[in-house]
């Protein structure tokens, strides 16, 4: 594919049928639409996708749904009506990839399955992203992120020692959806390219934040001991967290002896750094207490401007604690272009978050703003299923379409 200011990323070309709503499922269709993809966002008659719904709104346009369905494409289509049915499944034969995280077992109801559509399109792959995936005892049960997080394990690490868990302030439990999807997806399009067919695959929100406790599970087991919460500690490194400033606080991460040493010459005590309670991070984590008063007792003396400036010239990892919308607006965010400025269809001109893998030689189009409902309904129709104006009409006043 010769490449032009028209390349909308390395997935252009193929095309996804987007069932998903909510979260954890239209981050898998986003993370595809930031690849390059064309996505279908299929939405009920009405209200469309749940978040539509979700305040704060600015003229009537959900922040939620904004926030995770750029790029995309809306058609509303009635799945209640058998003519709607047979429309999605002419979809589905022009499709390389659907996405639902419908509960296991609705989309077969519907006509919609696997099976039903695999027989239309044997190069369709098809990704159903749930709660807790096809099988096992809790398959049918509902779940949300503080669900997934809870019944995973990962809630029961975070927060404060001593003191109740709390939910991580980023709903991973279900953006684990976005991550683990669309990798199912990728390595389905590369097999099919030897196979010529398509497959199922099956993503389970939980499977996925298990996989996301990384070294926990076994810290577990080598211990005999459940993690417990250590607010921004590290159970084995010290030091490794939140440290008092004149005007703030600031972060610190030592992971090696080597950032030890840089930490000592950067605080003026170098003595520390073959001191033979801290020479080791075993002896560190022994001696937390101590470790984290010397740090403290220095930190506190300074601003963070000027700690961030100590730390920068010792390459000491560390950072500002930094709010949303200056985190946003920081250098290294602007540099690396992460909010652009596009056009939608009722708000203007409004700032997305954008893609976050980049292709360097290649341009890296703006991606385009989150649809209003129903938006690109006769587009698609027209084009890809060749219906005319008068037949698209009449399917919208029997509200097969909207």
């Amino acid at each position: 594919m010769t490449e032009t200011t028209d390349w909308a990323g390395p997935l252009q070309g193929i095309r996804v049928l987007d069932f998903t709503r909510v979260l954890a499922g239209p981050a898998a269709s986003l993370a595809l639409a930031d690849l390059g993809a064309e996505v279908w966002k299929l939405e009920p008659p009405g209200t469309g996708d749940d978040t539509r719904l979700f305040p704060p709104f600015r003229e009537g346009e959900s922040h939620y749904f904004l926030a995770i369905n750029r790029g995309k494409k809306s058609i509303v289509i009635d799945l209640k009506s058998a003519e709607g049915v047979a429309l999605v499944k002419d979809l589905a034969a022009q499709c390389d990839v659907l996405i639902e995280n419908y509960r296991p077992g609705v989309m077969d109801r519907l006509g919609l399955g696997f099976e039903a559509l695999s027989a239309i399109n044997p190069r369709l792959i098809y990704c159903a992203i749930s709660g807790y995936g096809m099988t096992g005892p809790l398959r049918d049960r509902p779940s949300f992120d503080i669900v997934l997080q809870a019944m995973s394990g990962a809630l029961s690490v975070n927060g404060e020692a001593g003191r109740a868990p709390t939910k991580l302030g980023v709903p991973l439990g279900d953006l684990v959806g976005g991550v683990n999807g669309p990798m199912g997806i990728l390595a389905a399009l590369y097999e099919r390219t030897i196979t010529g067919r398509g497959r199922l695959i099956d993503v389970s929100l939980m499977d996925g934040m298990i996989n996301m406790l990384a070294y926990l599970p076994q810290l577990a087991w080598f211990t005999e001991k459940d993690p417990l919460p250590q607010g921004s500690e590290h159970p084995n490194l010290v030091p490794y967290g939140i440290y008092p400033a004149q005007d703030g606080s600031i972060i610190i991460a030592c992971l090696t002896n080597g950032f030890w040493k840089r930490i000592c010459e950067a605080i003026g005590r170098p003595d520390l750094t073959d001191d033979e309670r801290f020479n080791i991070i075993q002896k560190r984590r022994d001696n937390r207490a101590q470790v984290n008063e010397t740090i403290s007792a220095f930190t506190s003396q300074h601003k963070v401007a000027h700690l961030v400036e100590l730390l920068t010239q010792y390459e000491v990892p560390h950072a500002p604690i930094l709010g949303i919308t200056e985190a946003l607006s920081q250098p290294q965010a602007v540099a690396r272009e992460m909010v652009v400025n596009t056009e939608h269809a009722s708000l203007g001109t409004i700032p997305i978050t954008s893609r976050p893998i980049k292709f360097p030689g290649s341009p890296q189009p703006t991606p385009t703003a989150p649809p209003i409902l129903g938006q690109h309904t006769d587009e698609i129709l027209r084009t890809n299923l060749s219906l005319t104006q008068t037949q698209i009409d009449g399917l919208r006043a029997l509200k097969i379409v909207a």
